[in-house]
């Protein structure tokens, strides 16, 4: 058997007054998708001078929504609600994960780079809550997945073995801060010899730990020779791509190590509509646009360049597998005319895109599982299945519904954007 819900009359679709961040990379005033979604959230004003970063959806105590449909009691958190309601979660949800919402939603306005970072896996998320609790709050593990809203740039993943090879004989920078012989080492390892892919890997790591280990003073000394010499070579040539970030990224981070670091990464842009999944361990940093963005219900963050937050990078260097290669780009797939669905390789989460047309209408099946809706633009009406109840949604609500619990949306005279987050429906088909 499974929990119970507190009274049978219970409400299967909830409103959530969600909260936002004001990190000092977001979007600022109403050119933020954040601030402008969590004004109309909230009911309140958008501050014109203020960055808005990130809009959180779940129950972390870092980030709590709250629900203002409650009933009697008024509001109350999420994460109270769902232990007093431990039915809305569904039996299969409760047995994985006890009386806990197991992912966080979030929508994501990025006007300057975030910090090149990686997210620990369990079992060291549980050593680093254990050794530093101030920096790394919970002991849980954090993939991830982004799909982008507009067209949105990250850094994600170490470019493959060729590229490395190029970018250590063309960029003298990189020798002012790594030994010489590690990288006429890695120049000249193969692939394809005995054991050539842990030399490489080996050889990757101990180059990238003396890059990102580099002194304050060599650290900026060689990002300056490095924006000097492309900004020279700009005048004979016209730049890359990947180096016009890098001039980029030493403006809004002048004399950051990030920005050598940032030539070992791959740089990607995303469509809107386009998925980036990142998982345990893997270097990755957020560069501009606006995303969705849902994982695993954690904030634990290591990071080591582009940021003035605390660095660990004696960790992050060890944590990270080294793996070699572009990531691979979610375009999800259709579940009807209108609704795309993106599923990542982790258990806690999926994202279904709906852009619903004018007066049309579209049908999110029951699952065993809690799902959270985000209108991102437009307006519209949601309704459960048996009940004659309907909800007036607009741009920047978000609702909970509650395991099974079938949900028709219909859109208004104009499009509605809406995107929902649930449990990776692979795991609720496995258990």
């Amino acid at each position: 058997m499974g929990p119970e819900l507190a009274a049978n009359n219970q409400r299967r679709l909830l409103r959530l007054r969600c909260s936002v961040q004001h990190y000092d990379w977001g979007r600022v005033g109403p050119e933020s998708l954040v601030g402008r979604l969590s004004a109309f959230n909230s009911r309140s004003q958008i501050q014109p001078d203020k960055p808005y970063a990130e809009l959180w959806m779940g129950v972390h105590d870092s980030g709590p929504s709250f629900v203002v449909s409650g009933g009697d009691n008024g509001e109350s958190s999420l994460k109270d609600w769902i232990a007093q309601n431990p039915a809305a979660l569904g039996h299969k949800v409760f047995s994985n994960w006890g009386p806990h919402l197991p992912f966080l939603y979030k929508i994501l306005s990025v006007a300057k780079a975030l910090s090149i970072q990686a997210h620990p896996d369990k079992e060291l998320a549980k050593q680093l809550h254990k050794s530093h609790p101030l920096a790394y709050k919970d002991d849980n593990h954090k993939p991830e997945m982004a799909l982008a809203l507009s067209e949105f740039h990250a850094l994600s993943g170490f470019i493959s073995l060729q590229e490395l090879k190029d970018l250590l004989q063309n960029t003298p920078e990189i020798k002012e801060v790594v030994d010489v012989e590690d990288v006429n080492q890695l120049l000249q390892v193969n692939e394809e010899q005995k054991d050539g892919g842990l030399e490489i890997k080996s050889r990757l790591k101990s180059i990238f730990t003396q890059l990102m280990s580099a002194s304050k003073e060599a650290a900026a000394a060689s990002a300056s020779n490095l924006k000097n010499r492309l900004q020279r070579e700009s005048q004979g040539r016209e730049l890359t791509e990947k180096e016009n970030l890098i001039l980029e990224l030493e403006r809004q981070y002048p004399g950051d190590i990030g920005v050598i670091a940032a030539l070992f990464l791959n740089y990607v842009k995303l469509k809107p509509g386009q998925a980036l999944c990142i998982g345990a361990n893997e270097p990755h940093a957020y560069v501009a646009g606006e995303c969705i963005e849902v994982m695993a219900t954690s904030d634990n963050v290591v990071r080591a360049g582009l940021t003035p937050k605390y660095r660990d990078v004696g960790t992050l260097c060890s944590m990270l597998t080294y793996k070699q290669g572009r990531p691979e780009i979610l375009k999800g797939f259709a579940l009807n005319p209108y609704t795309t669905r993106y599923l990542p390789p982790f258990d806690e989460f999926e994202v279904d895109r709906c852009l619903l047309p004018g007066g049309e209408s579209a049908v999110f099946p029951a699952v065993e599982g809690p799902s959270i809706f985000v209108i991102a633009s437009g307006e519209g009406a949601m309704l459960t299945t048996g009940s004659s109840t309907r909800d007036a949604v607009v741009e920047g609500d978000v609702m909970l519904a509650t395991a099974d619990t079938e949900i028709s949306v219909t859109a208004g005279r104009t499009e509605l954007h809406l995107y929902r987050a649930g449990v990776n429906s692979r795991f609720l088909q496995i258990l």
